[in-house]
């Protein structure tokens, strides 16, 4: 009678680490492991090296010393007397409000081009292709220029809005009846639009600043303060848009349980509008229209506009020129997701009454989304990092501040590429891990 009997164990060899499958790729691995940090330690030696040989140390001390320079365009308060560490926040905040603009400009052209490149309608549909092609196959730094260059030519100088003397010299002999000579100006050239509230000139866009009579209070974390005012209003707009949710939630409840819907949007626009509303009324929420000083007769002085913040060209043409053609490249997604979907999809939800523009945004775009999602992150992370072509139109970004003016001032150059690279990386990293959790939440659930 015979007996299975266990295979004897193989003892082991150097030679399995090679020959043998359970052992190969750890080895492998291993050794590239080594390698890796074999160059990553010769790199960081001769880094060393030549900067010891050329009499500089690796360190960001800079950051705390004057910067010295004027930026145009800030979020945050900053003079020239303020520091590279300060300068390089505004240049951040800069990058960030072209992204964020940029991106949701990006988004909304996107998707109305690419639903409109399948219209049905031929005239639409090759208009929207034309767009398409044209924005996409050429540089985008070509569009900015294109885009910055009518902002600083066309339009009128802020000196053409003022109300000198010679105008009110010839109202008032308008006034008394009398002749005006031919070449008499009673009207400043140019004029604000908007109720007389916002001026469109060369230099940008003079708009209304928000101000607050009782705001309140604020407090201090180092050189940055940060406003009580602005944090009331983030969670009163935080806690409307949950109530909200949960409205929307029981709607849908209601929804399934009765196949009735009921009526919301009145609801929704109470919950999302009125709590901001009614504080910004109880902190004396009003506009300061940017104006010139002007005299006791009328006559306006000064240089330039007083009050209100400024738009310049350069971010305008930023933010316009990146949108346009990132839409260009989120139009082909969108349009790529809606092919993607089954045609049986819109007519069984034609069958049932719903009309094409409810068809496309209730059955069509929701399912699309788990297509459209994937690419359109790295349309997000591109659009991010083309803001460093600022620098072109004198936009001061974080490449024009960190690895701009503030790189050739104290000559950090390591330094300065490799704070702002982190910066770039963790930026788009962050966007990429929050479009990532938004992605699993479109994605179809197994069961």
């Amino acid at each position: 009678m015979a007996y299975a009997t266990e295979t004897p164990k193989e003892n082991f060899r150097l030679s399995m680490l090679i020959y043998d499958t359970r052992f190969r790729s750890m080895t492998i691995q291993i050794v590239v492991l080594i390698l890796f940090g074999l160059a990553l330690s010769w790199l960081v030696n001769n880094t060393i090296d030549n900067l010891a040989a050329k009499g500089k140390t690796f360190n960001y001390n800079f950051l705390w010393v004057r910067a010295g320079y004027d930026i145009e365009q800030t979020l945050i308060p900053y003079t020239n007397d303020s520091s590279h560490g300060r300068a390089l926040f505004v240049g951040l905040a800069n990058t960030l409000l072209v992204a964020f603009v940029g991106c949701i400009l990006a988004t909304i052209v996107g998707v109305l081009v690419g639903v409109l490149r399948l219209s049905k309608n031929w005239l639409v549909a090759r208009i929207m292709t034309v767009y398409v092609e044209i924005f996409r196959n050429i540089p985008v730094l070509l569009w900015i220029l294109f885009i910055y260059v009518p902002l600083t030519e066309i339009g009128p100088e802020p000196k053409d809005f003022k109300v000198t003397q010679p105008m009110i010299d010839a109202l008032a002999i308008e006034a008394q009846g009398g002749t005006l000579p031919p070449d008499a100006v009673t009207t400043p050239a140019a004029s604000k639009v908007l109720f007389d509230t916002v001026a469109i000139t060369k230099r940008g866009m003079f708009m209304p600043k928000p101000l607050l009579e009782r705001p309140l209070g604020s407090f201090s974390i180092g050189d940055f303060t940060i406003s009580f005012s602005v944090l009331a209003a983030l969670a009163v707009v935080a806690a409307s848009i949950w109530v909200n949710a949960q409205l929307r939630r029981k709607a849908r409840v209601v929804q399934e349980t009765t196949g009735v819907r009921p009526t919301t949007w009145w609801k929704s626009l109470l919950i999302l509008f009125a709590p901001l509303v009614l504080l910004l009324i109880a902190m004396g929420f009003h506009l300061e229209v940017p104006a010139f000083p002007v005299t006791e007769a009328g006559v306006s002085q000064g240089f330039n506009f007083q009050g209100g913040f400024t738009i310049s060209a350069s971010l305008l043409a930023l933010t316009v020129a990146l949108a346009l053609y990132t839409g260009a490249f989120i139009a082909e997604i969108v349009r790529a997701g809606i092919m993607a979907i089954s045609k049986g999809q819109s007519e069984a939800s034609f069958a049932l009454g719903l009309r094409p523009g409810r068809t496309m945004s209730l059955v069509v775009l929701p399912q699309a989304l788990r297509v459209i999602i994937p690419p359109l992150i790295s349309q997000y992370l591109n659009l991010t990092k083309n803001t460093s072509l600022g620098i072109a139109v004198s936009y001061l970004d974080l490449r024009g501040t960190l690895g701009g003016i503030t790189l050739n001032q104290t000559g950090r150059e390591l330094e300065c590429m490799l704070l702002m690279m982190l910066i770039y990386l963790t930026i788009s990293l962050i966007i990429s891990v929050g479009m990532n959790i938004y992605n699993q939440s479109v994605q179809l659930k197994a069961r």
